[in-house]
């Protein structure tokens, strides 16, 4: 039989004349923002005849109201809030939506000294993090699930997140959402998002004028500065600018490792009556020379070797990671009737990547331990955008809130590569070798594009409430169209196609008994393109339809001022895929994860805050090849989960607080037959900060001791079947000054 030529589908990349477009249009937008502002500014400050006679002048005070698309209030501490944009649904109180999602804010951020998304992430009981296969990517286990960098949404788009390392001190906060949500964000761009979703929004200029200075180190010899500004302008302050721009370099707490980060974002925004106006660029710099990378497992018989002491580094000194993002973002909002929103939002992203890459690969059948050089220079181009509306009314006693968005997505990726040969290596006495040749697969001056998406979506939903709201029924669904094209690195040409459409609806309940107690529950959907049939099966090439993972959920949600605690049980059920008997490559088993997480936040006690939390997961695989492996624990699940983080101010003391956090991970097992297994972990962090007057600048002092034992422990196992480690970091001393001005 011969081959089948795969035709070529219409998916048409953001070219640059649509970038230039998009940043022409927007520049004058950021222009117009800041020089209105500074003539509003000009004008709200009128002088007056000094012989006048006028009547005495009244000051009226009150609290500014929470802006709509602004950051809701948060529980004590100001480290979690108490709300978060739910994609289609908006901005939303977390007590009123069926689903689980926790927001950490830029305070904790501050607070913690965090420099990475894993940084912030380390919070939570649901979610642990590892290294992306073979490069400095951060990657994100979410109730057992993997998250890859490329599934991150940033002000709610997918695509235009720099896809393996973001800079925090940018960030206004972090949105963590446990559970599937093609319905509400739409099919990720990778088909990662399957036990939950990260969203990331970028900081604004908030009420207050703010120009705050921190500078920062560790023990270890990094240095950094991040300066923040914001303020606003006009008779009412509609207009608003917040920029952000931190550098920091130097050796980390890992032997021989070296890091350096830049990066400036700025935020301009106008706020009317009925419009806002929101525009943000963010570029970003990042570079490692010679980072620890993960390690390779290889053999009949797998051996999960010994963890080299926490500070040995096993990467050669030429490896090195570059990365450069370029991102802009508009929105527009419009309330053109009482209590509807019309909306519009565009972003695109340039990304620029190079990196030698090195990964040791431990045989269990020889001993031995080899590596390799891959080098691979990437670039991205994507554009993502989204509009809708929603609004409220009422027929008799229920009331509805409805929606109904558009979202599209657009990714290009270009690449090549070059592989040398294998040498020998060690991990715990690794000799530096040098630097291999290899002959390079594609252009690495110009590389050919490599693959072409497009995701396309439409949603509707209608939330009903009865009895005044204390019962809240959430139905709709979102259609959504996945095409995708490949190409070979080498030449360009077309490789295969994919194009399939599939709806994902959404059911959810929430019913308030009381006021601060909420019980919900959701029948939710995540989705992802259709695997590719590999070369040793006879449909090779043939692309599967688009895998739906299902979840049920339930739960109860407790919400006050102070503090918030929440519990729930659910079940995750992800298709798998593999080449059965007669060689063809088919769906055929199923990944099942049911679990209990149980989370509170806040300041249960007056001068006592709480970051802590369990997940318990039973993992279980079923249905799988022969059913060799049926009833096997999937790679990389961790059965327990425990945080418990908490702060305690000094009551003789003003302005002084200890921090102090312990970590446990349970065993995971490396292969599915469950064969080779990592041990459990505990880690403890603890650390100080001070807050005081000096020289009348408001001033906080923070230090902060990461892995206090030194502990040498293997953190993670690939989640994705590629098989790797990666190990935990090592103690780590951070402090920093932040001062206001």
């Amino acid at each position: 039989m011969l081959p089948i030529k795969p035709q070529p589908l219409r998916v048409r990349p953001v070219s640059a004349a649509v970038r230039q477009v998009f940043f022409r249009a927007a520049m004058p937008l950021a222009m117009g923002l800041a020089g209105a502002a500074g003539i509003a500014h000009a004008q709200s400050d009128p002088t007056t005849d000094a012989t006048d006679k006028t009547l005495p002048a009244v000051k009226v005070q009150g609290a500014a109201e929470a802006l709509p698309g602004d950051f809701a209030p948060t529980y004590s501490g100001g480290q979690v809030a108490r709300g978060a944009s739910f994609g289609v649904l908006g901005d939303q109180k977390m007590i009123d939506v069926p689903f689980s999602m926790t927001t950490y804010t830029s305070k904790l951020i501050e607070d913690q000294q965090a420099r990475t998304l894993a940084d912030v992430l380390d919070n939570d009981p649901s979610v642990r993090s590892s290294l992306g296969f073979g490069n400095q990517s951060q990657v994100f286990v979410i109730r057992g699930f993997q998250l890859n960098g490329d599934d991150i949404s940033l002000n709610g788009l997918y695509g235009i997140t720099p896809r393996q390392l973001v800079a925090t001190e940018t960030l206004e906060r972090v949105d963590v959402f446990k559970g599937a949500n093609a319905f509400l964000s739409g099919a990720s761009p990778t088909g990662s998002a399957i036990g939950g979703g990260v969203n990331l929004e970028l900081k604004r200029a908030g009420d207050k004028p703010l120009t705050r200075v921190t500078v920062e180190g560790t023990a270890s010899g990094e240095l950094g500065t991040h300066v923040d500004v914001g303020r606003r302008f006009g008779s009412e302050g509609q207009f608003g600018v917040r920029v952000n721009s931190f550098v920091r370099d130097g050796e980390t707490s890992v032997d021989d490792e070296h890091k350096r980060s830049t990066a400036t974002s700025v935020s301009l925004d106008y706020r009317g009556d009925k419009l806002r106006l929101y525009g943000d660029f963010l570029y970003q710099r990042e570079r490692a020379n010679e980072a620890r990378p993960t390690v390779n497992l290889s053999g009949t018989d797998i051996l999960i070797p010994a963890v080299p002491s926490a500070t040995h580094n096993y990467a050669q000194p030429w490896s090195f990671t570059a990365l450069e993002d370029t991102v802009g973002i508009a929105r527009a909002e419009y309330d053109f009737l009482p209590g509807w929103t019309a909306y519009v939002a565009g972003g695109v992203h340039h990304a620029n990547e190079h990196g030698d890459y090195s990964s040791p690969n431990f045989n269990g059948d020889t001993g031995l331990t080899t590596a390799y050089r891959l080098g691979v220079p990437r670039k991205t181009d994507a554009f993502s955008t989204e509009g809708g509306v929603h609004g409220r009314f009422d027929t008799g006693p229920v009331s509805h809130f409805v929606t109904l968005g558009g979202s599209l997505t657009s990714i290009e990726d270009r690449s090549a590569f070059d592989f040398s040969g294998t040498f020998n290596t060690d991990l715990y006495n690794t000799p530096q070798v040098p630097r291999p040749g290899a002959s390079p697969v594609g252009n690495f001056a110009d590389p050919f594009v490599t693959d072409r998406a497009l995701i396309r979506s439409v949603a509707v939903s209608d939330t009903l409430g009865f009895l005044h709201d204390r019962v809240l029924f959430t139905l709709g669904a979102r259609r959504q169209e996945l095409h995708q094209n490949n190409y070979a690195t080498g030449t360009g040409d077309l490789t295969s196609s994919y194009n399939d459409s599939i709806t994902t609806p959404i059911l959810g309940l929430v019913i308030k008994p009381w006021e601060n107690v909420a019980i919900f529950a959701n029948r939710s959907e995540a989705l992802a393109q259709g695997q590719a049939a590999p070369s040793t099966a006879v449909n090779f090439g043939t692309n599967l339809a688009p895998s739906r993972s299902k979840q049920y959920e339930v739960g109860v949600k407790y919400d006050t001022n102070h503090f918030g605690s929440t519990f729930s049980a659910y079940q995750i059920e992800e298709p798998t895929a593999y080449t059965n008997s007669d060689m063809v490559f088919a769906a055929n088993g199923r990944e099942r994860h049911r679990g209990l997480e149980a989370s509170i936040t806040g300041e249960p006690y007056k001068g006592v805050r709480l970051l802590a939390g369990a997940s318990y997961i039973q993992a279980e695989l079923l249905n799988t090849v022969g059913g060799l492996t049926d009833g096997n624990r999937p790679t990389g699940v961790p059965a327990f989960l425990f945080n418990l983080g908490a702060e305690y101010d000094l009551p003789m003391v003003p302005g002084l607080t200890f921090t102090a956090r312990y970590l446990h991970t349970g065993k995971q097992y490396f292969d599915v037959a469950n064969t080779a297994s990592l041990s459990s972990w505990n880690r403890f962090d603890v650390g100080a900060r001070y807050a005081t007057n000096l020289f009348h600048k408001n001033t906080t002092f923070r230090v902060s001791v990461l892995n206090v034992a030194n502990k040498a422990y293997w953190e993670s196992a690939a989640t994705s079947g590629q098989g790797y480690l990666t190990q935990g970091a090592p103690r780590t001393f951070l402090f920093s000054m932040t001062t206001d001005f």
